[in-house]
């Protein structure tokens, strides 16, 4: 693989990991309820969920969903009822995101594991994400190279640049909630929730391109 084509897949993985989907949003959100630090295992498990749906397009998973409507289906409903949960829980926040910065006790009860796993399962239940990548990685393979190392690599330059836009997402919440009062904080919260609550409402209605 050369260095144009790793180029390439960098400028286009960027583009399409920048426009705000889910784990962006909740990157955003993490940092302005948390902080940065406690903000990062949520970015790990995004990054994780990079790994899996790679390995999984490479394993043929995104073609089982591509071409089998009750997989994807299943995949599908997952994912969007699991955003509607989390945007309907934002869309109830009372200000929790300006008192969590200068509450120790209250940021405490959520767990770097439960922000671990949200980020996690928002990202392995989106079949969007599987079909993007079957449709996006084989463009920069070399079929006649051996594949597994292409997609390893691929896999890591799209995780590298995946932590690093979540970094400036959550740096953008972290910094955004300092000026905000307690219910600015929780109008910054609501926005966040509708925008998961119309990224579920949208992949509810997605259909795969053989429809």
């Amino acid at each position: 693989m050369t260095s144009v084509t790793l180029f390439a897949f960098a400028a286009v993985a960027f583009i399409g990991i920048a426009t705000p989907g889910p784990t962006v949003l909740l990157a955003l959100t993490n940092g302005s309820r948390y902080g940065m630090r406690r903000a990062l295992p949520g970015m790990i498990g995004a990054v994780l969920s990079d790994f899996v749906l790679i390995g999984a397009v490479a394993l043929g998973l995104g073609a089982l969903l591509a071409a089998s409507e009750f997989w994807f289906s299943v995949v599908k409903w997952l994912g969007a009822a699991y955003l509607a949960f989390l945007g309907i829980q934002m869309l109830r926040s009372t200000g929790s995101i300006g008192r969590a910065l200068d509450d120790a006790q209250s940021a405490g009860r959520t767990t770097a594991k439960a922000i671990f796993t949200k980020s996690f399962l928002v990202a392995v239940t989106n079949p969007k994400g599987y079909l993007f990548f079957s449709a996006f990685l084989p463009q920069f393979i070399d079929p006649s190279a051996p594949q597994a190392q292409q997609y390893m690599l691929l896999a890591l330059v799209f995780a590298a640049i995946d932590f690093m836009v979540m970094v400036g997402y959550a740096a953008l919440g972290t910094q955004a909630v300092r000026v905000l009062k307690t219910s600015g904080a929780a109008w910054l919260d609501r926005i966040c929730g509708g925008a998961l609550l119309a990224l579920a409402g949208s992949l509810a209605f997605y259909r795969r391109a053989a429809n």
